[in-house]
This record gives C-alpha cells, structure tokens and sequence, in this order.
C-alpha cells in the first residue's frame, strides 16, 4: 500500500451515510447527535478530499451524484467490516443493555405488559427500548434488534417474523352518547372511523376486503399513533382498526370489543431483525426465545 495515501474520516464517512440514507442533513444530525453544521462540514471535507461533488441539492431533497454512490457502496462495506470487527474481538458484555427499536404502540401495547417476566426468567440481563412513533422503524443507528412491519412479508433480510398483521376494528361495550356498537357495515356509517395513522390505510384495506362504503363515506378521527387511536376507541369515541395483538390485553379485559366482521390477513408481518452486534450479544438467544414464548401466548390466548 502507498506509504502516503490519506484516508478520509470515519467519522465523515458515517455523516455520508446517514444523509444518503435518510435523505436529509437534518436527519442525519439527529441520528448522529451532531449539529447539522457539523454534518455539513463533514460532508464538505469528503468532497474536498475526493475533489468531487457527492451530494445533489434541490430544494426538496438530498441525493447521491455517481461519485456519491460510489463513496457510499465503499464507506458501508468499510464501517460494517470494522464493526464486525469489533464485535468478534470484543464481543459484547453482559453489563451492556441489549438495545431493541420498536414501534411506540407496540411497546406501550404489548410489549411493556409483559417484560416483567424477562427480568424474571433473566434477572441478570438488561433491555434499553428505543421508541419510534413513525411509520418505519429506521434501521440505522446502535441498536441490536429492530422490530419491523413489512407491508409485503418478510424480505430477503435474516428475519425472525413475530407476527402476522390481522386487522380487526374494535371499539368501546359502549359508545359515546349512549350509542350501541355497529353490528354491521351499514351501522358503521352512523359512527367516526378511528385511525391510528394519517394515511387510512389499514381502514381502506378492511373496507376493500368487506365490500364496504368508499371510505369517504364515513366520519374520520385521525391520530398519528395506534396507542391514541385504541385510546380513543376505548372512550367510546368511535371505532378504531388495529392489529389483533395491539388490541389484545384491551379486549383480553373488555375494555374493547370486535363489533362484527371477521379479522382480514393484510400478508403484513412483524419481524425481528438483528444486527452483528445483536447476535454477538450474551443475551441474544434469552431475548428471542422470550420472544417466542410470549408471542405463542398470545395467540393461544385468542
């Protein structure tokens, strides 16, 4: 190897990927913890050191020229080899939480009922949950596990599918004013269809699926996360469509109920997803057979 070849920073290397990916300086300064002068300045220093443009910049978004592309296929193979690196020679210690990203609604529904049983089955080991309240949970960053939603199955990725996504609409024993659950499509106009995301999608699907009224047709009540939408269903103030395991402890308790109609198999999954550093970690294998156990209690539990 050349004696005076300079190579660039690590560190700027990483600022590149991040933008790349998120299509965003700002973004990337958040999943960086960096000020987004930094991140400019790193990505400045790389065109610098290349002489090249890497970056096209429009008013709307951020994206990879050919040189980009060509810095960032080597700079993901290089930081993903060191990484490996370091986790094969330093492999993680049991005093280091295993990291694991999950959708808000999930962890609030599902998840956080149940982890007392982790620590009671592994009272050595320690769980960091990072929440998202997006539609995607990135997999960027130092996690170990990503909980993902594939909307069209599972990928080529090493996935441990969780769950399939049944949409059920639930919604209060009782409704506001005294109003008693729909018991059909046609009495599902007389109340506000809840949705746990702006796009309508999961409500579109079910609708389809049922031959129901166009969903203009209906009153709305939008929210951004599931937790609110299941929330407000529960306080009687229309009928949400949820996943069955979101819903389940809250018809488990009769806090919700399923009106009428039958669950619709979207062919959406749930899927653990690992990273080097998730396989290599102690806890690793504790995490996933938890998993497993709970995920089959829930459904013998439908």
């Amino acid at each position: 190897m050349d004696k005076t070849f300079r190579a660039p920073s690590l560190q700027a290397l990483q600022a590149l990927i991040q933008v790349a990916d998120s299509g965003s300086f700002t973004a990337a300064a958040r999943q960086l913890h960096l000020t987004q002068s930094a991140i400019s300045r790193q990505i400045q220093q790389l065109e610098e050191h290349y002489a090249v443009a890497l970056f096209e910049r429009t008013s709307r978004k951020v994206g990879l020229t050919s040189h980009g592309r060509d810095v960032y296929a080597v700079a993901r193979q290089a930081l993903e080899e060191l990484q490996a690196l370091q986790q094969r020679l330093a492999p993680a210690p049991l005093d280091r939480p295993f990291r694991i990203r999950i959708f808000v609604s999930l962890a609030v529904r599902w998840l956080l009922p149940r982890l007392s049983s982790f620590y009671a089955l592994n009272p050595g080991l320690c769980l960091s949950i990072e929440t998202v309240s997006g539609d995607v949970v990135e997999t960027s960053g130092d996690c170990d596990a990503y909980v993902l939603y594939l909307r069209e199955g599972a990928d080529e990725r090493p996935l441990t599918v969780l769950f399939d996504e049944y949409l059920v609409p639930v919604c209060a024993p009782c409704l506001g004013e005294g109003q008693r659950p729909p018991g059909s499509l046609k009495a599902l106009a007389e109340h506000a269809l809840i949705h746990g995301s702006t796009g309508r999608h999961e409500w579109n699907l079910w609708l389809q699926a049922h031959q129901g009224r166009p969903e203009q047709a209906y009153k709305h009540l939008m929210f951004n996360l599931d937790d609110l939408a299941l929330d407000a269903a529960a306080r009687g103030l229309g009928v949400a469509m949820t996943d069955q395991v979101l819903a389940h402890d809250a018809l488990a308790r009769g806090d919700l109920i399923v009106p009428f109609g039958e669950p619709l198999k979207t062919g959406g999954v749930y899927a653990l997803w690992l990273r080097d550093s998730g396989v290599a970690h102690p806890a690793c294998n504790a995490v996933l057979q938890w998993f497993e156990t709970q995920l089959e209690h829930t459904r013998t539990a439908r």
